[in-house]
């Protein structure tokens, strides 16, 4: 699978598809799992300061063409998940990811990751649904050039930055984190969305607001990540939608250097990244690409 292989920023990856955080990352032992079955990496579970329980249920349903969840960032804390970590690593690359209020908070946060061992930190700017967290703080280009320029002056590692396709200046925001001297932008977090019961005349999920994600957001994603494409030079990373690797080419080619996996690994099994490799190099071998970096931004030309 040598033509699989990647690079985003300073780090290089065997395989083009990651696991996106949330899904399958919870633990050392399932990141290690994701890995042996075909993940070029894993991104942690966001990560806060302190222990949070996330939102009271309900907060997951499926809907057609995708899943909405409301689960509210829950995590054991930063220094309870040093355990995990310390598993993890071992096996392959894992980037941590983190949440916070503030930029100091961001770059306490990504110091610890990397003592833990984590390739490179993501900080999530993107959540939609826990407040006085991610899209809140994620949608002013002025905090987001703050916070990762608070972060990169705290570690060494590359500093990935989960942006929101909710909102209008998307491009504004890839810049700010460009120019604060971000290694790569991950696009996209899930879209603002809401269930409500006819017959209860109410929200289903407790939350009431949720993150919408699956097969319907990746025309959206894709787009996301060509506009970004056409305002920054730092590598992509396209999520959102992702099943097959006909979808991972759609981002790839918009400029994509790599991609992550969410929703269909809860519906298509662990194995999904092995059907996807394997569907790659058989595109590849089949239209003359050598690499993906051959393939990347071509819908462009």
């Amino acid at each position: 699978m040598s033509g699989l292989k990647v690079t985003v920023g300073k780090i290089s990856f065997d395989r083009p598809g990651i696991v996106a955080s949330g899904i399958m990352d919870e633990t050392g032992d399932t990141m290690v799992r994701m890995l042996r079955s075909g993940a070029g990496a894993v991104v942690s579970k966001s990560v806060g300061s302190n222990p949070n329980p996330g939102h009271r249920n309900p907060n997951f349903t499926e809907v057609p063409c995708g899943c909405i969840n409301a689960m509210g960032l829950p995590n054991p804390g930063i220094d309870a998940f040093a355990e995990e970590m310390e598993v993890a690593v071992k096996e392959g690359p894992i980037i941590g990811s983190v949440y916070g209020s503030s930029p100091g908070e961001f770059a306490e946060l990504a110091g610890k990751m990397e003592d833990y061992g984590a390739c490179a930190v993501e900080l999530n700017l993107s959540c939609p649904h826990a407040k006085g967290y991610g899209m809140e703080v994620g949608t002013d280009p002025k905090m987001v050039g703050t916070i990762v320029k608070a972060v990169k002056d705290a570690v060494k590692v590359p500093v990935w930055v989960k942006l929101t396709p909710n909102t209008h200046i998307l491009q504004d925001i890839g810049r700010s984190v460009e120019e604060a001297g971000g290694d790569a932008i991950v696009a996209i977090n899930t879209l603002k969305a809401m269930v409500i019961v006819p017959e209860f005349g109410k929200p289903l999920l407790s939350n009431k607001v949720c993150g919408l994600s699956g097969k319907c957001i990746k025309p959206i994603g894709v787009r996301a990540v060509w506009d970004l494409h056409n305002a920054v030079s730092i590598p992509i990373v396209g999520v959102g939608g992702i099943y097959d690797h006909r979808d991972a080419l759609e981002y790839i080619m918009a400029g994509a250097s790599a991609f992550q996996l969410g929703s269909a690994v809860l519906t298509e099994g662990v194995d999904v990244f092995e059907k996807i490799n394997r569907g790659l190099e058989a595109f590849m071998e089949e239209y003359g690409y050598g690499s993906i970096e051959e393939m990347r931004g071509v819908a462009h030309e």
